[in-house]
Order: structure tokens, then C-alpha cells, then sequence
């Protein structure tokens, strides 16, 4: 779903989006930096791509036992082997809302006359929090992990 909704944004936008881009703004309500509408387009489909291979390899190289160390910390039946994989799959979603966010984010720095960029400030803070939280999730599943091979469960 995530997916799904990167993309619609990325084209929607890509498409609505002037020849040059404007990636920030200043105090005074200028665009600082601008980049070519292709070079955005495509860095966001090279960062999407990036990001979803570190972040979904870990999960599939379990779930396909083609990393031998991390079938052997989370082996089949152990449930925190479940929580692991939730949590990346979940982490890979997250991701993506993020670059959905970004990509709204310019179109919004790029068309303040339609919507102005503060409207959605509430947004643009969240998703760096709930970054933070499925951060601090993965730090609590792998304490809880080495807890249980401590006790030898």
C-alpha cells in the first residue's frame, strides 16, 4: 500500500511540478535550491529503490534462510523471529510514507499559491517521530531477544 502510494504521489506531483524544482525555502518565502524536474524524479526513484533493498533484504534473507547468522539468532517457531520480520516490513512502509511525505513536501514548496507548506506542518513533524519510534521499536525487540538467549529459551 505504501508502494502504491509513493508512486501515485511521485507521478501526480512529477507532473504538476515546473521544469526546475525548488527544494527549500528561506525565511522570506524564496526557493533556495533549485534542481532539474528529471534530476528530482529520478533521485526520489533512486532513493525509493535504495532504501527498500537495505530495508527489505534483512526480512527476505530470513525468510529465504540465505543468511545463515540471522536464521540461526531467529530460527523458525521463535516468536521473536515474527516480530523481527513485522518490524522491517512495517520499517519498509514507513519508509515509503516518508518519501510520499518528501515528495509532497516540494510540491507544496513549488505551488505555494495552491498550498502553502505550513498547513501541513503537522505531517512533516510526525513522520520523523514515528521514524524515532520504530527506531526505539527495533532497540526494545532486540533487548527482548537477548534477554531470551541470556535465560537459554
Amino acid at each position: 500500500m505504501s508502494i502504491l502510494l509513493f508512486v501515485f504521489f511521485l507521478l501526480y506531483f512529477y507532473s504538476a511540478l515546473a521544469e526546475t524544482v525548488g527544494l527549500s525555502i528561506d525565511d522570506s518565502g524564496s526557493i533556495n535550491r533549485i534542481w532539474e524536474k528529471g534530476t528530482f524524479f529520478y533521485g526520489m526513484v533512486a532513493a525509493f529503490l535504495i532504501l527498500n533493498a537495505i530495508t527489505l533484504y534483512p526480512p527476505k534473507s530470513l525468510e529465504t534462510k540465505t543468511n545463515k547468522k540471522l536464521h540461526r539468532i531467529f530460527p523458525i517457531g521463535d516468536p521473536f523471529r515474527d516480530y523481527f520480520l513485522t518490524w522491517f516490513y512495517s520499517f519498509g512502509g514507513i519508509v515509503n510514507l516518508s518519501l510520499a511525505l518528501l515528495v509532497f513536501f516540494v510540491h507544496s514548496i513549488n505551488n505555494q499559491d495552491v498550498i502553502a507548506t505550513n498547513q501541513f506542518n503537522f505531517f512533516f513533524y510526525l513522520m520523523p517521530a514515528l521514524l524515532a519510534v520504530w527506531v526505539i521499536g527495533l532497540f526494545v525487540l532486540l533487548i527482548g531477544k537477548f534477554k531470551q538467549v541470556q535465560k537459554g529459551v
